[in-house]
């Protein structure tokens, strides 16, 4: 392992765990592997949900209410 990793004790659900070790074994890869690529993928989800956020904050906002009022106003419920 490369020095510039961290170890860190991870609980799985049996059956996960299970899962994990014949992924692992099918892909030739490790389970420290498949859980890094699986966290790395959430935090880069995690940065496009805030992006996206970010960028929607000067829309304006409505309440449900206005939603629904608005909708039958124009005939779409």
């Amino acid at each position: 392992m490369p020095e510039t990793t961290k170890r860190s004790t991870i609980y799985f659900d049996p059956q996960v765990h299970a899962a994990l070790r014949l992924k692992a074994a099918h892909g030739d890869l490790t389970i420290s592997e498949i859980v890094n690529e699986a966290v790395r993928a959430a935090l880069a989800e995690d940065q496009e949900d805030l992006s996206a956020f970010e960028d929607r904050v000067a829309e304006p906002t409505m309440t449900y209410e206005a939603l629904l009022d608005d909708l039958k106003a124009h005939g779409k419920i």
